[in-house]
């Protein structure tokens, strides 16, 4: 049997940055090379170049820099990059390409920890004899996850398992990027515009012990596994063991809606849009769960025409289901009843109390998001994400100064950014769907 021991050596191939200094450092230099690229652009600028030419180099020079720091430091930059993947549909198309790849290849990518860590940590978690768990073990790790990789293996009863361990020194690592991150979050706020970082970032911290503890993950996959057994549209892989830092699950191969993204066809990106819409609407009512890490690394087409879903790290408990204030709040928007949608924007806690708004106002800044309802197929395209984005986003409008009066609710914030990622996937994918029906079939409140 194989010995583990922590030696010096061992130490030395840690497989996340551990020291505190040397990850600042990193994410400091982010915001810093943006700032100097800045700079030295308009140096260029007065050498002759167009403004065009040099903004296209200064958006791929900051892109491959955020890709290569987020990515490498792992943790909490890397789950706060994947968060940030899914709006990059908004991103003005100038600006796009560069952004897509970084930010695309953060949903799968990161340097895999050695073999050697990879043992000690099974051994910690499952016994020294973890071994004689699997029939077989795969070193090279299959896919990285924010704060884990995932291997492929085979367990003793002959079934495919993938095998999710945590990088060691995870949770150090990523109590550290995030409070560093929340630090820079008015500058990486123009990396997404439209994106409101702060929040997001401070629901991630909120959300950290439990994405930590791979038990508390693979509990919240057996509540979904059960929700959908046998569901001819979805599938959910069963949990096989856990433990706090592996879990296994069973092993399902399909083709990863990053692929479809990339070079599916118009059937793919419509069927795969249809089934992840009909999941994110339909999990508060038939699981009182809700999957909170929606980016296309987390979703695959399978070949018999169900979505597989996987990681279930960040999952939000709905015990009494989705909130029908949020139904009711899409119909009255839909139709024009302004004053009644102030009402319940107001009693949720969506109107700061020190702000005067008007009920026509927020009807005409609330409507064009909706706008998905309003027809009986909608096509999500990146150009209408951007639109939304600038349009909220544009200092000199009425709509920038609404949103400047409405706040988001801690309670709320969850929902908000899960439904926000899934329509930024919707995006990404170029989907045509019914979202209307799926909407009035399962959203309290909708229809009433």
């Amino acid at each position: 049997m194989t010995e583990f021991r922590d030696s010096s050596d061992d130490r030395a191939e840690a497989a996340m940055p551990r020291r505190t200094a040397a990850r600042t450092a990193k994410l400091a230099s982010l915001p810093l090379g943006i700032a100097g690229r800045a700079v030295g652009g308009w140096g260029r600028r007065l050498t002759g170049q167009s403004a065009e030419e040099v903004n296209a180099a200064l958006s791929a020079k900051a892109a491959e820099q955020l890709f290569e720091v987020l990515g490498t430091l792992k943790g909490g930059a890397m789950k706060f990059g994947q968060a940030l993947s899914v709006f990059e549909a908004a991103v003005p198309d100038e600006m796009a390409a560069p952004y897509r790849d970084a930010l695309t290849r953060l949903q799968a990518a990161a340097p895999p920890m050695s073999a050697k860590q990879t043992h000690r940590v099974l051994a910690e978690q499952l016994g020294r004899s973890w071994k004689q768990r699997f029939s077989s073990f795969t070193d090279e790790p299959a896919a990285a996850a924010s704060i884990g990789q995932v291997h492929r293996a085979v367990w003793h009863d002959g079934r495919e398992v993938a095998v999710k361990v945590q990088y060691p020194g995870a949770d150090e690592a990523l109590r550290s990027d995030l409070r560093q991150l929340q630090r820079f979050s008015r500058l990486f706020q123009a990396l997404v515009p439209g994106t409101d970082v702060k929040p997001l970032l401070a629901e991630l911290a909120a959300r950290m012990d439990e994405e930590l503890d791979y038990r508390t993950e693979a509990d919240n996959q057996r509540g979904f596994a059960k929700a959908f057994a046998g569901d001819g549209q979805v599938l959910v892989p069963r949990v096989v063991a856990s433990a706090p830092k592996v879990v296994v699950t069973e092993w399902v191969t399909g083709t990863p809606f990053a692929e479809i993204i990339r070079a599916g066809t118009q059937e793919q990106r419509n069927e795969a849009g249809r089934l992840l819409a009909e999941f994110h609407y339909s999990s508060p009512a038939r699981a009182q769960l809700l999957h909170s890490d929606p980016h296309p690394g987390n979703f695959m087409l399978l070949d018999d025409g169900r979505i597989c879903v996987i990681d279930f790290g960040a999952v939000a408990h709905l015990p009494e289901g989705a909130p029908p204030a949020l139904g009711l709040m899409m119909r009255y928007a839909l139709d024009g009843r302004s004053a009644e949608l102030l009402d319940v924007l107001r009693t949720e806690g969506f109107v700061r109390p020190d702000s005067e708004v008007e009920a026509e106002d927020v009807y005409s800044y609330l409507l064009p998001l909706v706008a998905p309802l309003t027809e009986e197929r909608f096509h999500f395209t990146r150009r209408w994400a951007q639109k939304q984005a600038l349009r909220m986003g544009d200092l000199r409008s009425q709509d920038f100064r609404t949103g400047r009066s409405l706040n988001l609710p801690p309670h709320w914030l969850l929902i908000h950014r899960v439904t926000a990622g899934a329509i930024g996937i919707l995006c990404q994918l170029d989907a045509e769907l019914a979202l209307r029906s799926i909407v009035e079939r399962w959203q309290p409140g909708f229809a009433s």
